[in-house]
């Protein structure tokens, strides 16, 4: 091979000493190798994957999205490497990781309702939407970086234990709650019928934090319940936004109507939402087809209006509102206070006001993004600021533990005076 190349080069006559053969054989090999990298650069050709005999699938032809100048994509890759090469206990799955690195790209937003999820996760998920699911009966959220009961449901083995709206979880069967997502913590929770969780919690009035079993169970709720009181003051309860929310809200305000209803309490207290749809059908019956919610997403603003006349405009109205009140009560209570058909007594709401995304891949998997985030009719956000109410009652350890409603009072109040 040395030969022939230079016999090519030179004269068959000349024949150079073995050393400056060699050096003009490695010349030529660095050449090549510097020319090819220059080609590769103005190519812009990148080595996207370490050696070896892996593929990146799933790219389609689809061109990567620019990445910022700081941002080194190579480190992903570096540290790939060490965790497969020197972790103590192999081999280590590449789908696990795989999972777990998109799981953090998603954690990266710094947004407690946006989630990967990976396909057992997804599955489980989706129980919940269709409503198939064993738990404790209780809404859960992150508010200040802290996992906390959003609302326990009326009937659920949660109130039965006297789990309460507010209430921290530090402990979830002994693991610990910090830097937890929701959906982790879900996970943690549900579980089948007849099985005990532990969850330690505290709350405010309590000096330390308390251990609470409760017994899971098959979760079946009426999201309306109503009553008509004879100084003709109609009450409704609404526990959630769901399916059935509609015609038994409507259910109800036909029997209060037809009862010569001169009042209405409807108590959100602790309805930690649902679907959108349904709030917007509550808040028709007294706003109209005026606009109910605002949806900004970015720099467009979607409004969204009332589905049915107005029957309930002009009744005096009092909404109760606690902490637990959340996403839909958020927006409810948000409209009517904003147009002022409703007063609203209790206490300042969870702050629930954005809008996710849910959508399924191809490979079981699924994610969850948060696209927008609710406003009032005239434009308040609700996202991590809640709803004041127009009156501030509190709801203390007290009263409960004595029986007492002081805001169910202070509304009976305020409507039998407006009534006159």
């Amino acid at each position: 091979m040395l030969r022939s190349m230079s016999f090519s080069l030179f004269s068959s006559r000349i024949r150079l000493p073995r050393t400056v053969t060699f050096l003009i054989v490695l010349v030529c090999i660095l050449t090549s190798f510097v020319f090819g990298l220059f080609l590769g650069r103005q190519q812009g050709v990148r080595l996207a994957v370490p050696s070896g005999e892996g593929r990146v699938l799933g790219q389609g032809g689809k061109t990567m999205t620019a990445l910022e100048k700081d941002v080194d994509f190579q480190l992903f890759w570096n540290v790939w490497n060490l965790v497969k090469e020197t972790y103590y206990q192999q081999p280590v799955s590449d789908k696990s990781l795989f999972y777990g690195a998109v799981m953090g790209m998603v954690a990266g937003l710094q947004d407690p309702y946006s989630v990967f999820f990976d396909p057992t996760a997804a599955e489980e998920f989706n129980k919940d939407l269709t409503g198939s699911f064993e738990g404790v009966g209780a809404e859960i959220g992150i508010k200040n970086h802290q996992l906390q009961i959003v609302a326990p449901l009326p009937g659920s083995p949660a109130e039965a234990a006297g789990i309460k709206s507010g209430d921290k979880i530090f402990l979830i069967d002994g693991k610990e709650t910090a830097n937890m997502t929701v959906e982790e913590a879900i996970s943690l929770i549900r579980g089948e019928r007849g099985t005990t969780v532990v969850l330690t919690i505290s709350r405010d009035g309590l000096k330390d934090v308390m251990e609470v079993s409760v017994v899971r169970d098959t979760i079946k709720v009426n999201s309306v319940r109503a009553e008509m009181r004879e100084d003709g003051i109609a009450v409704i309860h609404m526990y959630l936004f769901n399916e059935d929310t509609e015609p038994l809200f409507t259910a109800a305000v036909n029997e209060s109507l037809s009862h010569g209803a001169r009042g209405i309490i409807l108590d959100l207290r602790s309805n930690p939402g649902g679907l959108l749809t349904a709030a917007i059908d509550v808040a028709s019956a007294w706003i109209g087809k005026d606009p109910v919610v605002i949806q900004r997403v970015r720099d467009r603003q979607d409004v969204f209006p009332g589905s049915v006349s107005a029957r309930l405009q002009g009744i005096p109205t009092v909404v109760l509102v606690n902490g637990g009140s959340a996403s839909g009560s958020e927006i409810v209570a948000g409209a009517l206070q904003d147009y002022g058909y409703a007063t609203l007594i209790g206490e300042q709401t969870f702050g629930k006001g954005s809008v996710q995304d849910y959508r399924e891949l191809d490979d079981g998997s699924a994610v969850k993004i948060t696209i927008a985030e609710w406003l009032t009719p005239y434009g308040r956000s609700i996202n991590h600021v809640g709803i004041a109410p127009d009156v501030q009652v509190p709801f203390t350890e007290e009263d409960f533990k004595n029986g007492r409603d002081p805001q169910f009072d202070t509304a009976i109040e305020w409507l039998q005076k407006a009534i006159k």
